[in-house]
């Protein structure tokens, strides 16, 4: 089975040190439950007390197509991935719109949209490794060596954004029909049966969720025990782009980068760089719980809990980036709330 050596936890000893400020602050003990708590975290993984500001998050968004897209388990064509990709370069998208509110850089790239995207600007399509995915329930993804290809790739992403400074890395999905593939990886890596890992992703009618539940079913039938190999399941039943994520997001956390995960497809694929880079799960944090059920499954086996619960299910890392506040909020009080010593009469 194809592992990596294991991940560094961040610092014991500057999480102790957050831990003891926060109990020191001039406020009730727990008074500021989970947001004192993501301030101590992420002093941790700064390796810093207090935290510093959080002025350099960025979100990389990952597209692609997927064979699946055919197959009726969408409510929208497969021609939407295309739209979508040239609406984020445009500026506006859904996730464009809370980036600027939130002071967050998007980038987009096309990993594996099946269309022609060479008029948009040479970063959007420098990273390109094939057009569209396979239909997973009759074929694999990828083959192995594009799977292994997309994983080297998000590591090189993931490498060039900690290179230049980046504070909190975020991943973004766009790609019709993705949460098929997500669903089944969620499902190959627990052990679960198609029923309680499929959703009605972008809002599919009834008979639609029947076809992706079956889709999803045919394809764990069809993969079997190749998927307890976390590249293999990649390439079987995930996608390029999926791959991609899965490379980032572990190789993020090798650098010490923290990553604030997004929704089925994020956290699908945080679930594959845990098995791929046991202790990764260290550096994340969920953003949000989104309406699919695979999410909620995968959440519980890496131990995460999300920070909102609002209903989204748009994709793109909006959840993640809708989350960010929270995060701040956290620095903030760490950083700027006195201690209990300070106010205290001597």
């Amino acid at each position: 089975m194809t592992r990596t050596s294991p991940v560094a936890p961040p610092s014991p000893a500057v999480a102790a040190r957050a831990q003891e400020r926060l109990a020191g602050l001039a406020t009730p003990a727990g008074a500021l439950g989970r947001v004192g708590e993501l301030g101590a975290w992420l002093a941790a993984v700064q390796g810093e007390v207090p935290p510093r500001p959080l002025d350099d998050v960025r979100l990389v968004v990952l597209a692609g197509d997927h064979g699946v897209a055919a197959h009726g388990v969408s409510a929208y064509p497969a021609a939407v991935t295309e739209a979508m990709v040239r609406t984020i370069v445009g500026g506006r998208a859904g996730v464009s719109a809370l980036a600027a509110a939130h002071g967050v850089a998007v980038s987009v790239h096309d990993v594996a949209v099946d269309a022609d995207l060479s008029d948009l600007p040479a970063e959007v399509t420098a990273h390109k490794l094939r057009r569209g995915s396979g239909a997973i329930h009759v074929e694999d993804a990828t083959t192995r060596a594009e799977a292994e290809a997309a994983l080297a790739l998000g590591a090189r992403l993931a490498r060039e954004h900690a290179a230049d400074g980046a504070q909190l890395l975020m991943t973004g999905d766009l790609g019709i029909g993705n949460t098929t593939p997500a669903a089944a990886l969620v499902a190959a890596q627990l052990g679960l049966p198609a029923d309680e890992v499929t959703g009605r992703g972008t809002g599919v009618d009834d008979a639609g969720w029947t076809r992706k539940r079956d889709v999803v079913a045919a394809a764990l039938a069809r993969v079997g025990e190749r998927a307890d190999d976390p590249v293999e399941a990649l390439a079987a039943l995930g996608s390029a782009d999926l791959a991609v994520t899965v490379g980032f997001q572990a190789e993020a956390s090798r650098l010490g980068v923290p990553v604030l995960l997004d929704g089925l497809m994020s956290v699908s694929c945080a679930l594959v760089a845990e098995a791929l880079a046991p202790g990764a799960s260290a550096w994340w944090v969920a953003g949000h719980r989104s309406t699919e059920p695979a999410q909620a499954h995968a959440l519980k086996s890496l131990g995460l809990h999300p920070l909102l619960d609002l209903g989204m299910r748009l994709g793109e890392g909006s959840g993640a980036v809708a989350a960010l506040p929270v995060l701040r909020s956290g620095v903030a009080v760490l950083r700027d709330v006195a201690l209990l010593s300070e106010v205290l009469p001597s």
